[in-house]
């Protein structure tokens, strides 16, 4: 087995390893047994206090740790504020226990992978473990820009002790990460002191109890908002036998006898070799499912179970010796199976060492095997975290789906053609549509919300504390995605159905699907570079910045993105919709020629995606700047659209009377251009108004993926003009005022809608916050 296990003390390891880190030799005399430990379990009986100290006395234990195994991949900065110097510290407690020597993580060895890859001025000094508060911190590291990576390729082991008399624990245990930071940006005597002062940012997670017994996970390190980064992490765990754990020499007839008697009284022991049996097989388990799932072998020959330092009684297991069964449960109660009395002293001993020396030799295997391959299990780990939250999570999501009608509402009605409201209110029964959609809406959340208290959240999988720290206080999310909305197919003189025989008036540069194609060449055109572009737009009054957590998100999920914080119109949000939307079509022509340019010189360009996202009256910038003529060579690139609480039906039937007479104010005394836009008072014809003609324009039908975000608790933005849905008073309004409404929500629709079989995905998001802790009102 040792031959196996070489690399443990290769030239290559650079390891720290505290007195008890250290893993038993079979071929060296055991070490001094440690003094009995204080029980913080409740007290056993008198029985058993005497047989457990004469069990201590008679030179043999049984203990076990769970090692908990972090590796640190890379530290990627997607938007610090600061630059400086930067230190990740690592602890780990039990989460049921108060802070003391025997309820925290003790760090027992560090592996180096490889050399930072930064210049030797952005580094300091070298990795840490404190042992006062058995905490370890990484490299201190210097940050410079936004979206630099830093490669840690660390790897530090925890152990956490086991109590003796509760094997099974049922605590969790909390894995905790702080971000040190140093405002100082030149190496100095004073840059540790600096670093060790606070720290500017903590993220935990939390480790279920089943999980202790076997677990590997990626773990994102996200901190907070105002400190943006990812952190590649990924934890691995299992329950290993401790060092400490002796066995007495069998010719001792004293040890014979207390060793039954134990066997006998105290069940625990029995719990802890079932314990270290399940651990066992999820190991191996999950082993072949790494090496299969990364397409790398694992050499597993060795790993014949009766033939390594003795065999595990069939009667014990309960089942086949090699049989592999992963028991989420642990253990079973073995105080009622009868197996206590019925086992003799030395087959519990050789169960426990030999179920000991297996899950070693197998943990020790994974390490190496990870060394090896650390890059490749992390994509693995990574790609099965985003799976599994997408499922655990969606317990704060209601998915439904909601058919979009031909003819919603019809636009040329008149008095005669409803004579009364109850040919109408049939048609709200029929859609589904009540009394008032956002009260619905919310009272349809809370009642989700209410209901996730009786849900069971997956307890073997990491927990994110900024999620599990208080589950009801997470936003409940409706999606409704609208079914029957096909993509709109161009005429056959339209200027996106033969883009190659077309002049390009609007790109001077001469960019155009043609010249993207003269550039790559056909045969590249399989195999060459996307240009993925986000466009980011701001509300009233709003800064370029104000969408940077969205940014950042956006960043996570696709990091290649070429992304955009429209700045022309800070300051310049008062003054009229067409010259914001002039302003900005101009803005991102120039980006996109910027990025095309750089792009076609390396020969590879296939294609361009160009997305936006607006906020408040950023949506109607947008579509200001879609509906002009110079942005109409750029129209085919259209991908995704993220509408943030956008005012696109204006604020005609706004039910918010304090927010109107403020609306109110800013027209008479500020003249605010935009306001005037927004509630139809730009002109006396509500047909010769802004957004009445800017619903004419087919700003949104070139869009693949449409995503209206909205909050019936959105005191500024009306809930059906963020939706673009019907709003409830313009069914029984008979006056232009309601026939005007009705047909800029049938223009906007119509634009989604289209008699194709190609669809796009058009989806409404209502997220709805918990403002239970806001006291009434």
């Amino acid at each position: 087995m040792f031959r196996r296990l070489k690399w443990f003390v290769g030239k290559n390891w650079s390891t720290k390893r505290l007195p008890n880190a250290d893993f038993p030799n079979p071929n060296l005399p055991p070490p001094p047994p440690p003094p009995p430990p204080q029980p913080t379990s409740p007290p056993a009986s008198a029985a058993q206090v005497t047989i457990a100290s004469a069990a201590v006395e008679a030179g043999f234990t049984l203990d076990a740790v769970h090692e908990i195994a972090i590796y640190i991949h890379r530290f990627h900065n997607l938007d610090l504020f600061q630059q400086g110097w930067y230190q990740i510290k690592i602890t780990l407690r039990w989460e049921d226990s108060e802070y003391s020597s025997s309820a925290v993580g003790t760090p027992a060895r560090v592996v180096q992978y490889e050399a930072p890859q930064l210049g030797f001025d952005d580094f300091y000094g070298v990795w840490r473990i404190d042992d006062a508060e058995n905490s370890f911190s990484t490299q201190p590291f210097r940050i410079k820009y936004a979206r630099q990576d830093v490669h840690l390729s660390v790897m530090i082991a925890f152990n956490l002790s086991v109590s003796k008399y509760e094997v099974l624990s049922t605590s969790a245990v909390i894995l905790k990460f702080e971000l040190m930071y140093a405002s100082v940006l030149e190496n100095s005597p004073d840059l540790q002191s600096s670093l060790d002062a606070c720290p500017a940012a903590v993220h935990e997670f939390r480790i279920p109890p089943k999980a202790l017994l076997g677990l590997h996970s990626y773990c994102p390190v996200h901190f907070d908002s105002l400190h943006a980064v990812l952190v590649d992490v990924s934890v691995h765990v299992s329950l290993l036998k401790a060092s400490s754990s002796t066995a007495p020499p069998k010719s001792d007839f004293v040890a014979q006898k207390i060793w039954s008697q134990l066997a006998s009284v105290d069940s625990t022991q029995l719990m802890l070799i079932k314990a270290l049996f399940s651990a066992r097989d999820i190991l191996l388990e999950d082993l072949k499912e790494i090496s299969k799932a990364i397409d790398q072998a694992i050499d597993l020959d060795d790993m014949l179970f009766g033939s390594m330092d003795g065999e595990v009684p069939v009667q014990l297991l309960g089942m086949p010796q090699n049989g592999v069964e992963r028991k989420a449960d642990g253990a079973k109660d073995l105080q009622s199976d009868g197996l206590s009395h019925s086992l003799p002293w030395d087959d519990l001993l050789n169960a426990f060492h030999t179920l000991g020396n297996q899950i070693l030799y197998l943990w020790n295997t994974f390490l190496m095997f990870h060394r090896a391959n650390r890059r490749k299990i992390m994509e693995y780990l990574r790609d099965a975290w985003a799976s599994d939250r997408r499922a655990e999570w969606s317990i704060w999501m209601v998915y439904s789906k909601v058919e979009l009608p031909h003819h919603f509402i019809s636009s040329r009605v008149d008095e005669s053609s409803y004579p009364g409201t109850r040919g109408k209110a049939l048609s709200l029964r029929k859609f589904g549509i009540s009394d008032d959609p956002a009260q619905s809406a919310a009272m349809r959340a809370e009642l989700h919300r209410r209901s996730i208290a009786q849900m069971r959240i997956n307890n073997r999988s990491l927990q994110d504390m900024y999620i599990f720290g208080d589950p009801s206080s997470i936003p409940i999310v409706i999606v409704d995605r609208v079914v029957q909305a096909p993509l709109h197919k161009t005429s056959g003189n339209s200027y996106f159905c033969h883009p190659d025989q077309r002049d390009n008036p609007g790109v001077h540069s001469g960019h155009s699907s043609e010249a993207v194609k003269k550039s790559t060449g056909a045969s590249s055109q399989q195999c060459g570079r996307v240009l993925k572009i986000v466009v980011f737009v701001h509300g009233f009054q709003g800064h370029h910045l104000d969408l940077r957590l969205v940014r950042n998100q956006w960043l996570l999920i696709d990091p290649k993105i070429e992304f955009l914080m429209s700045e022309v119109n800070e300051d310049k949000t008062y003054g009229d919709f067409r010259e914001m939307g002039q302003r900005l079509a101009e803005e991102v022509i120039s980006f996109v020629k910027r990025k095309m340019d750089k792009a076609s010189r390396s020969g590879n360009l296939r294609d361009i995606m160009l997305s936006f996202v607006g906020h408040s009256i950023g949506n109607i910038i947008i579509r200001a700047a879609l509906a002009e003529s110079m942005m109409e060579p750029y129209l085919r690139f259209l991908y995704t659209y993220v509408s943030i609480s956008g005012p696109h039906l204006g604020y005609l039937y706004s039910s918010n009377s304090l927010f109107n007479s403020g609306l109110w104010l800013l027209k008479k005394f500020k003249g605010t251009q935009c306001i005037h836009q927004l509630t139809f008072s730009d002109d006396p014809d509500l047909q010769n108004t802004f957004l009445y003609k800017l619903c004419k324009h087919r700003t949104l039908e070139n869009f693949r993926n449409i995503i209206l975000i909205s909050s019936p608790q959105d005191g500024y933005i009306p809930y059906h003009s963020a939706r673009i849905e019907i709003a409830q008073a313009s069914l029984w309004d008979y006056s232009k005022k309601g026939k005007v409404f009705q047909e800029m929500l049938n223009d906007c629709l119509d634009q989604i809608r289209a008699p194709s079989s190609e669809h796009r995905v058009f989806m409404r998001c209502d997220v709805n916050f918990d403002t239970s802790s806001h006291g009434p009102g």
